[in-house]
């Protein structure tokens, strides 16, 4: 065989390698790609088809909402009645009906940790998305625990009969909500970042955004 017809030989095996690895490199990041999306922009069950962490969005501002009314009402009947609706925004399969979408804040943030962390095990997922992926993922864990406490404090609500307890309660609630929506400066450093006891749904959201933009994906 002559050199160049060698050469050539070479050339095309590598080229042909090349085009093999580019395909498993581009598939491997569509199934981190695709996880993000359904994260951030839409999933098969939600509410208007949106992503699982804007339906958690959503329910919290109902939470949020209701549990200021709460705090606000006179009566041990008013505190009931919203803080019931907030345990509907929190977790639908618990109080079927009221205000919010029917999705609740649970599912949303649960739904939302698990495709970011298993766009950040999929194969071939870059640095950008493990990295903003697990503060994404701490937020959500976050949140979720905020929203466990919530569902205690109002089961409390529901079995009082004294109306000074219920407020306080209440209260309690209304700081929980604010902490899944906004999170919470835990270190009381003027700050509130995406660390453990800390990140809320906008810190999710934050780090969310600059997973997409690192991906080019916005």
């Amino acid at each position: 065989m002559k050199p160049t017809t060698i050469c050539l030989g070479v050339l095309l095996g590598a080229t042909m390698w090349l085009a093999v690895a580019s395909q498993a490199v581009a598939q491997n990041a569509t199934a981190s790609h695709v996880h993000i999306a359904h994260a951030a922009d839409g999933w098969r069950d939600t509410p208007d088809g949106v992503g699982l962490l804007p339906a958690a969005v959503a329910e919290a501002a109902v939470a949020q909402t209701h549990a200021g009314l709460a705090v606000g009402s006179s009566g041990l009947d008013g505190i009931k009645r919203h803080i019931g609706h907030v345990v509907h925004a929190i977790d639908p399969t618990i109080r079927e009906s009221g205000p919010g979408n029917g999705y609740g804040v649970v599912k949303g943030a649960s739904g939302a940790a698990t495709h970011i962390g298993l766009a950040a095990r999929s194969d071939g997922a870059s640095d950008n998305v493990t990295l903003h992926g697990n503060h994404v993922g701490t937020s959500l864990e976050d949140v979720q625990q905020w929203a466990q406490e919530i569902l205690e404090l109002a089961a409390q609500v529901e079995g009082t009969s004294n109306s000074g307890l219920a407020a306080d309660l209440a209260g309690q609630i209304h700081q929980l909500t604010q902490n899944i929506v906004d999170g919470h400066d835990a270190n009381s450093d003027g700050r509130i970042g995406w660390g453990s006891g800390e990140g809320g749904l906008a810190q999710a959201t934050l780090h969310l955004s600059l997973l997409k933009r690192g991906e080019g994906i916005d």
